[in-house]
């Protein structure tokens, strides 16, 4: 674990850039972590990032096609949404662990 600023706040993250807090999270880090990835965070971004932050306090496991039945968004709009790597990328920006079903 080390400590990074992102956004002006100091948070503590894993070797792979996650949050190791997810109370340290908010919108300003989000925006922040997905400009680092080349990501422009919208409302749309922000539904699927609170859900996936819902179901993980509520330590339920996060798939692709789990997101994908949420009604949020299908499988192919969370492609879009954060292409390369859609549950990977969203979960870093969301402030999560990183989900056990990412490699």
């Amino acid at each position: 674990m080390s400590v990074k600023t992102i956004a002006g706040v100091a948070v503590n993250i894993s070797e792979e850039g996650y949050l190791e807090d997810m109370s340290q999270w908010n919108e300003e880090i989000a925006n922040e972590i997905a400009k680092e990835i080349g990501i422009e965070l919208t409302p749309k971004h922000f539904e699927v990032l609170n859900y996936l932050r819902d179901k993980t306090a509520a330590k339920e496991s996060l798939t692709i096609r789990g997101v994908g039945k949420s009604g949020i968004v299908t499988i192919k709009e969370l492609y879009g949404l954060f292409p390369k790597g859609p549950l990977k990328f969203s979960s870093k920006i969301a402030g999560i662990p990183k989900p056990t079903s990412c490699i």
